[in-house]
């Protein structure tokens, strides 16, 4: 089982998929990223899963933050 907490779903261009996975390395919070370009499965699971198609999306024990959002990510790791 992974030590991960998180999973961030990014592309590759995204400017504020690079500001969450920063701010994530920058906390010590363990995660995963996905790279929904290169990972089209991930991408459809991620639409289904969501409803959205933006990116960053970012899954922390079972809750769903959407976009670049510092506030909502630690109000997630309080479980």
């Amino acid at each position: 089982m992974s030590n991960n907490v998180a999973t961030v779903y990014v592309t590759s261009t995204c400017p504020f998929c690079t500001m969450m996975t920063n701010y994530m390395k920058e906390n010590n919070i363990p995660h995963e990223t996905v790279n929904v370009q290169l990972d089209r499965e991930a991408a459809v699971r991620l639409v289904q899963t969501t409803g959205q198609q933006g990116v960053p999306q970012t899954e922390i024990n079972g809750k769903w933050i959407i976009g670049f959002d510092p506030d909502a990510v630690q109000e997630a790791l309080k479980g």
